[in-house]
């Protein structure tokens, strides 16, 4: 039996969950399907799970709370161990005076006033005390509420085991996500809208997360602008990078020209500036494993892409590994592909496109399939598909929403199957559609 599939692998907001998409038979009697596989969890979506995480809010702003006043007390307590001596000898004063009116000529009453005087900055501080009380009063209340929610929820639960289930979800969702992994690759069909992840950095960018397949690393990385540029943020999950929060900071050893860089399997790939050189830097030992030139290769805005950006070489990743995107002189400036060794930085095998890379707005790779966009402004479509397995191509009409207007990079990941691009100081997600031929087993 021979099933015609659709592979739709998309990229969700964290709300949403495991679905099924669409199904249908065409004209044939052939069953059409769609694979919609988000990378969240559905559990995300249970309401017991939202009502825990906005206990553990409530939890955390009630410790502040308690750090907050624990700090001030302990401090105002420092001031009236301080003043301790002085209320002594205030007290003193005042008890020689009830017992003895006479004694207290003009002088001594005027040090006991300038003693009284030296205790009024305690008034603010015994104020303070008044208002800890009563926040004090309000966090028990709040203990009071959260025990109270805990309860209803211990009872909403039942009898089942709330984290097995869980457990169990987790387990069908990472089984699934490989069957998505085993359909292959196809034909691109189709671009969803776009997701915007954040907005941050310059109009100019990259960012990513590894492409290598398979891989359990979630860090992404941005590089910010396309000139001499020499800093890496790594952050640690996407979650992170949509918060701006828990990165590293790599320097390399060589700026950066364009923004064609590409993370594969935990090494950066990227053309050193002002040369057609490819540096291979690894993160974890913060060092440059290889360099290499591409013989030939067009650089500092020799042969851009139509937005320029010294866009000359760039260099991505797909299903079947390591490629390189450029052009040369005695190529009359149409796009080149060469296919790359990631050990070494050897060129494999070549193909001649044709097209002219200053009329492309960017390109990726899909399944050894080169995809050209007809610009990077509003409007841009993906115009030109180039096939290396058959060295053919074929002018396609496929739209996709530039959603800022100007895209100055725009590159595949086979792991997660979706598109991502940097659109003037904006990071956004496209998921893809793939069409594709299955065999069933025994066919």
């Amino acid at each position: 039996m021979e099933v015609d599939g659709v592979n739709e692998a998309i990229y969700p907001s964290p709300e949403e969950g495991w679905q099924i998409y669409s199904s249908a038979q065409d004209a044939d009697g052939k069953c059409i399907c769609t694979v919609v596989a988000p990378a969240q969890n559905m559990c995300n979506r249970d309401p017991r799970s939202r009502q825990l995480r906005q206990l553990m809010e409530k939890v955390q702003n009630i410790t502040q709370s308690m750090e907050l006043l624990d700090l001030r007390t302990n401090r105002d307590l420092q001031y009236v161990r301080n003043t301790e001596s002085l209320m002594k000898a205030v007290d003193v004063k005042l008890k020689t005076a009830s017992d003895n009116p006479r004694s207290l000529n003009p002088r001594s009453l005027q040090e006991l006033k300038d003693k009284v005087t030296q205790l009024l900055p305690l008034l603010p501080v015994l104020e303070q005390y008044k208002t800890d009380a009563r926040q004090i009063s309000r966090v028990r209340e709040e203990v009071r509420n959260l025990s109270l929610v805990l309860m209803a929820i211990q009872e909403e639960m039942g009898a089942y085991d709330y984290e097995e289930l869980r457990h169990r979800v987790l387990l069908l969702e990472t089984r699934l996500h490989s069957c998505m992994q085993k359909l292959g690759c196809g034909k691109l069909t189709g671009v969803s809208n776009p997701i915007t992840i954040r907005a941050s950095g310059s109009r100019f960018g990259s960012w990513m997360t590894d492409t290598m397949i398979p891989s359990s690393d979630n860090r992404v990385w941005s590089m910010d602008g396309y000139f001499k540029g020499r800093r890496v943020l790594e952050y640690r999950t996407l979650n992170d990078f949509m918060k701006g929060q828990n990165f590293v900071q790599h320097l390399l050893p060589h700026p950066w020209a364009g923004t064609g860089h590409v993370v594969y399997n935990g090494s950066l790939y990227y053309n050193k500036y002002q040369s057609n050189i490819i540096i291979k830097y690894h993160f974890r030992s913060r060092s440059v494993l290889v360099q290499r030139s591409l013989s030939g290769a067009g650089y500092n805005n020799t042969f851009p892409y139509s937005w320029g950006g010294s866009s000359d070489i760039d260099l991505m990743a797909d299903e079947n590994g390591l490629w390189a995107v450029y052009t040369t002189i005695p190529n009359a400036g149409n796009i080149v592909i060469s296919r790359l060794e990631p050990q070494s930085l050897e060129v494999l095998q070549t193909w001649d496109t044709g097209f002219p890379k200053r009329s492309a707005g960017e390109s990726f790779m899909i399944c050894s399939t080169l995809y050209v966009t007809n610009s990077h402004l509003a409007g841009a479509k993906i115009y030109f598909a180039y096939y290396t397995n058959s060295s053919s191509y074929e002018y396609t009409d496929i739209p996709f929403h530039n959603q800022y207007s100007h895209i100055s990079m725009m590159d595949y990941n086979p792991r997660e199957r979706v598109l991502y691009t940097w659109n003037n100081g904006h990071q956004v997600l496209y998921n893809v559609t793939l069409f594709q031929v299955i065999k069933t087993a025994g066919d």
